[in-house]
């Protein structure tokens, strides 16, 4: 298999075991901001220190950043922050595998975005499969044991919020390809981590200023539960320079479907952590949204 696939099986199992510490984190110690910020104040310096040590081991300067990067960066950074408030939200409504599954649709978001933003289009039978993926979506977006009309169940908070996190995930994976992209010197690996680098900086900056203002608390706590909170910032670093490389390498769409990894992990840490229990109709939701993803791989 190409580099590319082996580093997004990395990035996949690093974001599990990162999502697995921030749901220990969100309930009752962090709010969702707070969980969120946790992955990026501790993650940022690393970056920076890894983009500047890697520059001189190996010789190459640090890309100049053109206009078109902040841009990008900006994008991407703003939509990771909201796609992951809404993922740890979801946390506290459905259970570990069923809510990273919700996340996951970014990989069908993502074509849609990497067509309207970077132009990178998907063929009729590709099409084809992101309508097979709906049909996954529509079946987890239904509550267990719901009763009343049909759309109305599925119009509830965690329907929209997994969603909204697809949606938002989806576009902050274009705009890092974008960002990475912009750069005109350097490989793939300065590349990401200077990107990495920028854009953790601007996202420890924004958030931090917005849990000032409005959870001014959560600011103290994160750094109070500094044992498992660094630790979701270590594992945010690993997942993140091995998802910034994979967008370096190849197109968002085809490593996000490959990421689809990330389902198998998040079953068996909901299993053997949580002690959650899956429904059949869960399953079945889960296994028609993987099988759009395999079929999207074979026809992109």
């Amino acid at each position: 298999m190409e580099p590319w696939v082996w580093i997004t099986f990395g990035a996949a199992l690093a974001q599990t075991l990162r999502f697995t510490l921030q749901k220990h984190l969100s309930t009752g110690r962090l709010s969702a901001a707070g969980a969120t910020f946790a992955r990026f104040v501790y993650a940022a310096p690393l970056a920076a220190l890894i983009a500047l040590g890697y520059g001189q081991f190996s010789a190459q300067p640090i890309p100049v950043i053109p206009s078109t990067f902040w841009a990008y960066a900006l994008m991407g950074g703003i939509s990771q922050i909201l796609a992951t408030i809404c993922v740890v939200l979801l946390f506290q409504h459905r259970n570990f595998a069923v809510g990273i599954t919700f996340k996951k649709t970014e990989v069908i978001l993502s074509v849609l975005m990497g067509l309207l933003i970077l132009g990178e289009g998907v063929s009729w039978l590709g099409f084809g499969a992101i309508l097979l993926g709906l049909v996954g979506v529509l079946l987890l977006s239904d509550p267990p044991g719901g009763q009343g009309r049909w759309l109305r169940r599925i119009s509830n908070r965690a329907a929209g919020l997994g969603l909204a996190s697809g949606v938002f995930f989806g576009i902050s994976g274009v705009g890092y390809r974008g960002a990475s992209l912009a750069l005109e010197s350097g490989d793939a690996f300065l590349r990401a981590v200077v990107t990495l680098a920028f854009v953790t900086a601007l996202q420890t900056l924004l958030l931090g200023a917005w849990l000032v203002w409005r959870e001014s608390g959560q600011v103290r706590a994160v750094f109070a539960a500094w044992r498992v909170a660094g630790l979701v910032g270590l594992t945010s670093l690993v997942g993140s320079i091995c998802w910034f490389t994979a967008f370096t390498l190849q197109t968002v769409g085809y490593v996000n479907a490959v990421g689809q990894v990330e389902l198998i992990f998040s079953l068996a840490v909901g299993a053997l952590v949580f002690r959650e229990k899956i429904t059949a109709r869960e399953l079945a939701g889960i296994g028609i949204l993987t099988a759009s993803i395999v079929a999207l791989v074979l026809v992109a």
